[in-house]
């Protein structure tokens, strides 16, 4: 059986050493989808939303969650990130595509930068909507790609 790198030889939880890892650009994509009624997302398009602007609070949200990562996520790495980005596109007209990206100068990866700033992100926007509609859904949170490290370039396909 393979060893898994977060358990130590007595089977509890640890932070993976990283100290000997080599230094490298890293980055990462993660993305999650907003679905919603064509109306609420017709009003957040127009700026209409009662709480007000949904774009610029989800940003800054998942921007922030995603420098919160190791407070959040009990066994990540708190690490200095060279930039987060937070992006939202429309589709149909019911869904609203969340897409971030993370990168860092580091010996570990920022996957889970990445999803956090897309999951913090897409509840954001929930948040921003709700008094509209309850019934929004949160669905395919994701990694897109992930570069650098050991491991290499990964793309989903």
């Amino acid at each position: 059986m393979a060893k898994l790198s977060h358990i130590n030889a007595d089977g509890e939880a640890q932070m993976v050493d990283i100290s000997t890892k080599s230094v490298t650009q890293r980055a990462a994509t993660a993305a999650a989808v907003v679905k919603m009624a064509p109306s609420t997302l017709a009003m957040i398009l127009d700026g209409e939303m009662p709480k007000g602007d949904v774009f610029a609070v989800a940003r800054i949200a998942g921007i922030q969650a995603a420098k919160r990562t190791s407070e959040l996520i009990p066994l990540c790495h708190p690490l200095a990130l060279t930039n987060v980005a937070v992006d939202f596109e429309s589709h149909n007209d019911d869904e609203l595509h969340v897409r971030a990206s993370a990168s860092v100068n580091g010996q570990t990866g920022v996957e889970m930068e990445a999803l956090t700033a897309a999951t913090v992100a897409a509840l954001t926007v929930y948040d921003m909507c709700k008094a509209v509609q309850k019934d929004i859904a949160i669905a395919d949170i994701r990694l897109l790609s992930k570069t650098g490290g050991k491991s290499g370039t990964w793309q989903s396909t």
